[in-house]
C-alpha cells in the first residue's frame, strides 16, 4: 500500500486544478440566477471576445504546463532544502504565519507584474490583452491568459510565495487551493449575499470587475487577496454596488479614469 501513496508535492500540484473546476462548477450552477449577476447573461455572450470553448482549451493547456513545471520546481526546492520540511513546525500558529507571508509575497509580485503588463504597450498588446478578451469575467475563465503571462504571474509568483514563506509541501496544498478558490471567486461575475470572500476581502468579484471595465484598465491591479498596493500606489478605484433595474448588480466606478 505504501507504493500507492501520493506525495504532498503531487497533491499540491493536482488538488488546486481539481478545486479550480469544482468551484467553477458551483458558479455555473448559479448561472440562471440572474438577480446576483454583475453582468447580464446577454452581455457575457455578446461582449466577450473569445468563445467559452477556447477558454476551456486555454485553461486546460495552461494547467498541464503549470502542473509539469510545478512538479519540477517542487523537486528542485526539495533537493535544495533536503530534510528541512521534516523539521518544520506544523502548528496552526506557524501555518497561519506562513499563509500571511505567502499572501503578501504573492500579492506584491502579482500587483507589480500586473501593473507593468498594463503600462507597457507591447506586453499588454502581445500578452495581457488575452485575459481582457473576457470583458465580462466568469468563473472558469479566471486563469485564461497567455501561457507566458501565466508562467510569470502564477508559477514564479507561486514559487516565490512558497519559498519565502517556508511552508511545507503539505501546507502548500491548502494555500494554493485557497488561492485558486479566491481567484475563481474574483472572476465569477456574481455577487452572492453572505459570500465570505466579499465579507473578509475588499478585493472581490466586484472590485476586480471594475478592472475589467473599459475605464478600469489603469486601476485595481491588486490580486488575489488584498487591495493595499492599489491604495499605496494610487491605483485604487472605488465603486458603488447598485441594483440593476432588469435584475442583478452593477459595480459602478466612482473615480473616472483620466
Amino acid at each position: 500500500m505504501a507504493n500507492l501513496a501520493i506525495s504532498d508535492e503531487l497533491l499540491g500540484t493536482l488538488v488546486p486544478i481539481v478545486v479550480y473546476w469544482l468551484y467553477s462548477a458551483i458558479y455555473i450552477a448559479f448561472g440562471p440566477f440572474h438577480n446576483y449577476r454583475l453582468h447580464s447573461k446577454t452581455d457575457e455572450e455578446e461582449k466577450n471576445l473569445v468563445s467559452k470553448a477556447n477558454v476551456i482549451k486555454n485553461v486546460l493547456f495552461q494547467q498541464a504546463i503549470q502542473a509539469t513545471l510545478a512538479i519540477i520546481l517542487y523537486k528542485v526546492m526539495r533537493n535544495e532544502d533536503a530534510g528541512a520540511s521534516e523539521s518544520r513546525s506544523n502548528s496552526l500558529t506557524v501555518i497561519g504565519r506562513q499563509f500571511i507571508i505567502a499572501m503578501f509575497v504573492l500579492d506584491t509580485w502579482q500587483y507589480f507584474m500586473h501593473r507593468y503588463f498594463h503600462h507597457n504597450k507591447f506586453l499588454y498588446r502581445r500578452f495581457h490583452s488575452h485575459h481582457h478578451r473576457l470583458v465580462v469575467p466568469y468563473a472558469f475563465g479566471a486563469i485564461y491568459s497567455h501561457p507566458l503571462e501565466a508562467f510569470l504571474f502564477d508559477i514564479i509568483g507561486g514559487a516565490l510565495s512558497y519559498s519565502i514563506s517556508g511552508m511545507s509541501p503539505r501546507t502548500s496544498i491548502y494555500f494554493f487551493s485557497f488561492a485558486t478558490v479566491k481567484s475563481v471567486d474574483d472572476h465569477c461575475g456574481v455577487w452572492l449575499p453572505g459570500n465570505l470572500f466579499h465579507i473578509l476581502f475588499n478585493n472581490n468579484s466586484a472590485y476586480h470587475d471594475v478592472h475589467h471595465h473599459l475605464c478600469g484598465g489603469k486601476y485595481n491591479f491588486s490580486q488575489p487577496f488584498f487591495v493595499m498596493w492599489d491604495r499605496i500606489m494610487g491605483t485604487y478605484m472605488p465603486y458603488s454596488l447598485e441594483k440593476r433595474a432588469e435584475g442583478g448588480f452593477i459595480a459602478r466606478p466612482i473615480k473616472r479614469a483620466k
